[in-house]
């Protein structure tokens, strides 16, 4: 499976570094399979660090090595669990079962406010759940152990004009 990462650098080996801030699957090195995410994405990196040059990092994942031998977490849709899940690894309160992989979609900028309003309780779970299904969501895969990463390898990368 081809995956993308976007960052303000090329990152020829991944590794897992602990978030000062909470993420929407935790602590873990984030790819997508949409190029066109990894490259927003980037963009964001750098004026968020004010360093580097948005690069898009290509990466050949082993899938069947993986569905074999790792925990997995799959979201199919952003539904009440997956909300929960973004929720409590947002506030750095998840608790739950430990996985080598997760993956399901990205709660990006299209759909922050959403995600902001049931955090915040001005929305609830069905009402979240309601107004997610109306965007399309773009899939993210948060790949948390050195397992997962030895499945990951580097094809090539692009420094973004």
């Amino acid at each position: 499976m081809l995956l993308f990462h976007g960052s303000n650098t090329i990152v020829k080996t991944p590794q897992l570094i602990e978030q000062t801030r909470g993420l929407d699957f935790g602590s873990g090195f984030y790819l997508t399979t949409s190029e066109d995410q990894a490259r927003r994405f980037s963009e964001i990196i750098v004026n968020r660090r004010k360093n580097g040059n948005p690069t898009v990092s290509y990466y050949e994942f082993d899938v069947a090595s993986a569905e074999q031998s790792l925990a997995i977490c799959r979201f199919t849709e952003a539904n009440a669990e997956w909300l929960e899940f973004v929720k409590d690894n947002r506030l750095r309160q998840y608790t739950g079962a430990t996985y080598d992989i997760v993956s399901g979609a990205v709660a990006n900028d299209d759909v922050m406010p959403t995600i902001q309003g049931y955090l915040s309780g001005l929305l609830s779970a069905e009402a979240a759940v309601l107004t997610l299904k109306t965007r399309k969501l773009v899939d993210q895969f948060c790949l948390k152990s050195n397992k997962a990463l030895a499945l990951l390898h580097f094809i090539k990368a692009e420094v973004l004009q």
